[in-house]
């Protein structure tokens, strides 16, 4: 099976950072969880059929960890983690997200 490069945004690192900064003030150790486990899930994007098209932008495809929607695309090969969102808030929000 060919292993799939993945590239961050820097719109998705700085939101992956915010994340953790938040959880961070609560529990470090939750922090490095919930950052892992995001981080985890972005490295096993590995299988076409993984791919959920996106319920907000079917131009996108997603990956629901904890409560976090990572939105990506892929593109030759090559994923590309486009953003974080937190499930938790208006769906219409996601859009608006840059």
């Amino acid at each position: 099976m060919e292993t799939q490069k993945v590239i961050w945004t820097n719109t998705a690192k700085n939101q992956l950072k915010e994340i953790y900064q938040y959880y961070k003030k609560i529990t470090p150790q939750g922090a490095t969880k919930v950052k892992n486990d995001i981080l985890k899930a972005s490295r096993e994007l590995v299988f076409i059929k993984q791919s959920q098209q996106d319920e907000i932008e079917p131009e996108f495809r997603r990956i629901i960890v904890r409560h976090y929607k990572l939105i990506y695309t892929i593109e030759n090969q090559t994923i590309y983690i486009l953003r974080i969102f937190d499930t938790r808030q208006n769906p219409a929000k996601q859009k608006k997200q840059e």
